[in-house]
């Protein structure tokens, strides 16, 4: 039996629809601008270019339900995404055979502290300060694609206190769900219990405490969360 001179850290996990079993999470990738009308509002050109990633940590993972406004920060936005949850994977996978590896989906935000993000763009400094911090990446429960298919298209929106800030479809990612795997894995061997978080809509802005967020995904399902 294996020892630690420290306990070991807990497992981060989401749960499974209809399931008693936690999917583990090993890795979170996000990609990023990958909506055009997102790109534009950010600043940027929407032609297809190369995607980029950007990770949070698995221990960012948040199912609570509720997201803990964060330290050093006055401008929180939101970021509706969906959620792509792996079972297997590897190197150099092609577009072809990139489905095989995806156990199920969920809905997810990308919770991102603009103003420290501006300063580390602005410095030319990696910017993960501004993404990877606790509880950073509400999700909701994981829909198998053995159950619910692959989501190639439906409606993503997310609202705050009844008021829809984002509206969009999948069908509008720059980069669709083959394609994302398929280059992430150009550069990483990714694996089962990777999360990849695919992009998100126009419409991002910023949240207070006791804001309530409802982001939808058609198939999938709602998650509400309340920031505290």
């Amino acid at each position: 039996m294996t020892s630690y001179v420290i306990t070991p850290p807990r497992q981060a996990a989401v749960a499974v629809k209809g399931r008693d079993e936690l999917f583990p999470v090993r890795r979170v990738y996000c990609i990023g601008r990958n909506y055009a009308d997102h790109a534009i509002e950010m600043g940027h050109d929407p032609d297809r270019e190369l995607p980029f990633f950007f990770q949070k940590n698995a221990d960012n993972v948040n199912s609570s339900g509720e997201f803990p406004y964060p330290a050093k920060s006055s401008d929180v936005h939101h970021e509706i995404e969906l959620l792509v949850a792996l079972k297997s994977g590897g190197v150099n996978i092609k577009p072809e055979n990139a489905l095989e590896h995806v156990y199920g989906y969920a809905v997810g935000i990308d919770m991102t502290r603009r103003d420290l993000q501006a300063e580390m763009k602005a410095a030319r400094r990696p910017w993960e300060i501004g993404k990877a911090f606790e509880q950073s990446a509400p999700v909701g429960p994981i829909s198998p694609a053995s159950e619910i298919g692959h989501c190639e298209a439906g409606s993503i929106s997310l609202s705050v206190n009844d008021e829809t800030r984002q509206q969009g479809n999948l069908n509008q990612m720059i980069w669709k769900l083959p394609e994302i795997i398929a280059y992430l894995s150009e550069y990483y061997e990714i694996g089962a219990g990777d999360l990849i978080m695919t992009g998100t809509p126009a419409g991002v802005g910023p949240v207070d405490r006791g804001d309530v967020m409802v982001g939808k995904i058609e198939g999938i399902g709602e998650l509400v969360v309340k920031v505290v």
